[in-house]
């Protein structure tokens, strides 16, 4: 795995598609992954991203955790070798 792709979300399920979006129809040739982190949002982000993007891994924080903290879970479960 080349890269891991972390994404932090709260309550930003429009602009969160639009990153996917823009990441996937981008001409990357590495080997990544994606993760999104969410930080406990209340606009279906969770639902949407998983239903409309398979292929992001989604770590769900039941409540805000903050942004650093949400990028530590996430490099904890990262595989790629740059961030």
């Amino acid at each position: 795995m080349d890269l891991t792709i972390i994404i932090v979300n709260w309550n930003t399920v429009e602009l969160m598609q639009q990153c996917l979006e823009s990441i996937y129809n981008a001409n990357i040739n590495l080997v990544y992954e994606i993760i999104m982190v969410d930080n406990g949002s209340t606009d279906d982000s969770v639902t949407t991203i998983s239903s409309k993007f398979p292929g992001v891994r989604i770590i769900s924080n039941e409540r805000n955790l903050g942004f650093a903290k949400a990028n530590n879970q996430a490099l904890a479960d990262s595989k790629g070798k740059f961030l």
